[in-house]
């Protein structure tokens, strides 16, 4: 196994590599996949002391410098771009609050030999506080665009697990791997997104092109997750969900979906209020009345559907109508669940195209 592999840490905003590049940079150094990697990082805001303390930390990385916040997207680009600069076979993207298990790496790339088409590999990523948890088997959307991790806070049986690589709708960006050829056919991120939902899309996008996105569950790493710091960003995740749909169905899928639509706003609205977030939730809807992002929404679903080989009735298969709780358990949710999971059969029994 002589690839060539980028490793792109995700970006340094103020003291996130000073908190994290103690734990994480160790586990990189010690993969049992040795030949041929190479460390790329971005820093967001960049100013004399981060710069001074990335070298410090990963001395062996290029850094791409940003003197404002960029977001996730385009940090982890801006990276990416660096490492297009030279030949590489791989470019993997581990977040900076992780800790990789010593064949991460090597089992991430061996997981794309077993099919041509596969374009994009997720590790195994479990709760660095509780390590026999789960934080994400990959990813699935529900059918209105919200995403959720997989197994999340389950224990991983490890004497029952067939360790099978298997499709998943999106990979969770804490732990991707890009093929050379995707990222040459397909792209990187969609910079509009920001942060969150950057993986959901191109996961989709993937699917749309015709490639695999798979879990590779022998690759492990450790995510310092705290849910709390996730659920503060609601306008990002809201708004982003509602950016995938659009790009990413058919016309038809979301006519179809368009009932069920109105009816989660609404409730949305009404949550929002109890929430505490009703603001945000109108920053939502005031970013989508504005020209610059409908015109944003047609040049990327023009992109998206110029890609497209495989049908919405193929790729619904692996989206869900059921509405996951996971750290938010609302009776509200639990209500509306069996209306919601019901609707999801009835699109998939549906769409044909």
């Amino acid at each position: 196994m002589d690839k060539k592999v980028a490793i792109i840490i995700t970006p340094n905003w103020r003291d996130y590599g000073e908190k994290y590049l103690p734990d994480f940079v160790p586990s990189l150094r010690a993969q049992d996949y040795e030949r041929g990697m190479k460390f790329f990082i971005t820093d967001n805001e960049s100013s004399d002391e981060s710069l001074s303390m990335l070298k410090k930390f990963v001395p062996e990385a290029a850094i791409a410098i940003n003197k404002t916040n960029d977001g996730f997207a385009k940090g982890v680009n801006d990276a990416i771009r660096l490492a297009l600069k030279k030949s590489f076979d791989y470019y993997i993207i581990f977040n900076i609050d992780t800790v990789l298990d010593k064949s991460c790496v090597r089992e991430m790339i061996k997981a794309t030999y077993t099919d041509k088409v596969i374009g994009i590999v997720q590790a195994r990523v479990m709760l660095y506080q509780n390590k026999e948890k789960i934080n994400s088997l990959g990813n699935t959307s529900h059918f209105l665009g919200f995403g959720y991790s997989l197994g999340y806070k389950e224990k991983f049986e490890i004497r029952n697990s067939k360790f099978e690589i298997k499709n998943i709708h999106y990979p969770s960006g804490v732990a991707i791997l890009f093929t050379h050829e995707f990222v040459e056919r397909i792209g990187i991120f969609d910079e509009e997104y920001w942060m969150y939902n950057e993986d959901q899309e191109i996961g989709w996008r993937a699917w749309l092109a015709g490639y695999r996105c798979v879990l590779a569950p022998k690759a492990v790493i450790y995510h310092k997750y705290e849910f709390t710091k996730s659920i503060k960003q609601y306008y990002w995740m809201d708004r982003n969900r509602i950016i995938s749909m659009l790009i990413c169905y058919k016309i038809a899928t979301l006519l179809l979906i368009f009932p069920a639509f109105v009816i989660m706003e609404l409730g949305l609205i009404l949550f929002s209020i109890s929430g505490g977030w009703f603001k945000d939730k109108m920053r939502v809807w005031q970013y989508f009345l504005c020209p610059r992002t409908w015109k944003y929404i047609c040049k990327a679903r023009k992109r998206n559907q110029a890609l497209r080989k495989v049908k919405d009735k193929e790729i619904v298969k692996l989206i869900t109508g059921r509405i996951w709780y996971q750290e938010i358990d609302d009776w509200k949710l639990r209500l509306v669940n069996p209306v919601f999971s019901l609707y999801g059969r009835i699109i998939r029994s549906l769409i044909f195209w």
